[in-house]
């Protein structure tokens, strides 16, 4: 994910930049629905036995698709039956009539979004054909998420209240904070209310012991996995974690799990700028009804007037809501994932020349899961906010504060909002701090080779964050994509492409980067 606006864009403003092996398988009858798992059976503590030993039952649920349910501790380290949830997945059996290779586990980030969905509705962005033949596809949605025990706040006009209102003072008046720092408030309050002790246990560490379990009751040894974005969090704390469980796993769109979320926040902001001059250095030639004349110092000029304009003057929408800079930027950085949706640019900016909110809006409303009738289709911007404030320590201190401000205009000065430093507020004010390890350098020590995939022109997950997780965990080897977006094994790039799938279909390890 990445930057937040509205009421929520001033109450998170220190942060506003951060924004998705081989081994025994399942039996699978040959109708592929009823089926039952078998799990591994391996020696765990005593007290997690019930939940390593539970036997799974796959229904079919459409779409060639089985579903089953898992049940998890809520606080691995102290399991109760009294307080267990309720992880929901999804797989596409293996479709090919040859050996099967086991499970496939896949993620598509966020933190919050659907892996369930990922994989139901979209299995084909998620892994390639030859992979589906050999793999059992397995999507699941993590705790906190969709329909595994979900964080619950806001019902839908709250969340477009916290979302896209607008604060009533000044901005940086002593008025506007204590606002801001009121509807932070309330937002954790709401989420403690509607979610319960949970909130406290969705912390990325919690959904690493749950993907042990899974892979350990669906009947794989070691584990298969490809994860996007966060899910290369996900990824790469389970090869920290369970080195010796490992089998063929991929991160690509890697994050650096060694800086704080500031560094994340200043990272993505440089990211999204570099991203934003590379669209205009093309436009020009690229469409002919690009609104920028080519000029980089004076296209990048034009944009910031028009995020002055709106912050001082912000417009209605269709519905009501009020277009300022931070609809306008949401929407931009929406666009700038894939430069594919860079034809999307030049309809946002041309409608911002003239006053028009349409395609601000649509972007603005895809990125939230908002739908067009106002209802929200799930809950990943509330999940997102809930494990992002257990990850990360969070800063108080004004004079780094002020100087964490400086920067973040520094890195961005066409884009980014001047705000007061007042740090983030929705997590100073969330009901449960940081509760991970230490921020520190991943090893892996132990695991077998694993691939990193990484962007030379990723805005949410620079290049450089995969580069420096691929120098730290011992066993990794990084793959780069040169090109643009987010993320590279979706965008179909041969080399990519069979770089991994050569990768978890024979094993074969590159013996240097192939530099796609």
């Amino acid at each position: 994910m990445t930057r937040r606006l509205g009421l929520l864009a001033a109450v998170s403003a220190a942060s506003a930049a951060v924004l998705m092996l081989s081994g025994c398988f399942s039996l699978t009858g040959p109708d592929g629905g009823g089926t039952t798992s078998t799990p591994t059976g391996e020696e765990v503590p005593a007290e997690l036995k019930p939940y390593y030993e539970q036997v799974l039952t796959w229904v079919d649920c459409d779409n060639g698709m089985q579903c089953t349910t898992a049940t998890a501790p809520m606080d691995w380290a102290n399991p109760s039956p009294e307080t267990d949830i309720e992880l929901a997945l999804v797989r596409q059996p293996a479709t090919g009539s040859g050996q099967k290779l086991g499970s496939l586990f896949t993620n598509p980030g966020g933190p919050g979004a659907s892996g369930y969905d990922f994989v139901y509705d979209s299995v084909d962005f998620a892994v390639s054909e030859d992979l589906q033949e050999s793999f059992d596809i397995v999507g699941w949605d993590p705790r906190g998420v969709g329909r595994s025990a979900p964080v619950t706040c806001y019902d839908d006009a709250q969340l477009d209240e916290f979302i896209f209102g607008l604060p009533e003072a000044p901005r940086g008046t002593q008025a506007w904070i204590d606002e801001v720092t009121q509807a932070s408030i309330d937002f954790g309050q709401a989420c403690l209310e509607g979610t319960g002790e949970l909130l406290q246990f969705i912390d990325t560490q919690s959904t690493v012991h749950d993907l042990d379990m899974l892979r350990a009751i669906v009947g794989d040894e070691k584990l298969n996995y490809l994860g996007y974005s966060y899910g290369s969090d996900i990824g790469s704390y389970y090869v920290e974690n369970f080195p010796d469980k490992v089998g063929r796993l991929v991160v690509d769109g890697a994050t650096d799990s060694s800086i704080s979320v500031f560094e994340v926040g200043l990272t993505q902001t440089a990211g999204f700028q570099l991203a934003l001059e590379n669209y205009l250095a093309a436009c020009p030639d690229l469409f002919d009804d690009c609104p920028f004349t080519g000029d980089k110092a004076t296209d990048l000029a034009t944009i910031r007037e028009l995020y002055d304009r709106y912050d001082a003057n912000p417009i209605p929408g269709a519905d009501g809501r009020l277009m300022d800079a931070g609809v306008l930027d949401i929407a931009m950085s929406m666009a700038l994932y894939s430069q594919e949706s860079w034809g999307f640019l030049n309809d946002l900016f041309s409608e911002a020349m003239d006053g028009q909110t349409d395609t601000a809006f649509f972007l603005a409303d895809y990125y939230y899961s908002r739908d067009v009738d106002g209802t929200y289709i799930d809950n990943s911007l509330e999940a997102f906010l809930a494990i992002y404030c257990v990850d990360y320590p969070v800063e108080t201190d004004p004079a780094v504060l002020a100087e964490q401000e400086r920067l973040l205009q520094e890195a961005s000065p066409t884009t980014y909002r001047p705000s007061p430093p007042i740090g983030d507020t929705t997590c100073i004010n969330w009901p449960f701090h940081y509760i991970g390890p230490g921020i520190t350098e991943l090893t892996g020590a132990g695991a077998p080779p694993i691939l990193v995939v990484s962007t030379t022109g990723d805005p949410a997950t620079p290049y450089e964050w995969g580069v420096a997780l691929a120098d730290q965990l011992e066993s990794a080897q990084l793959i780069t994509f040169n090109g643009e977006g987010h993320t590279a094994y979706g965008q179909g790039n041969e080399c990519i492409v069979s770089t991994v799938d050569d990768y978890f279909l024979k094993g074969i390890v590159p013996t240097e980067d192939p530099d796609c």
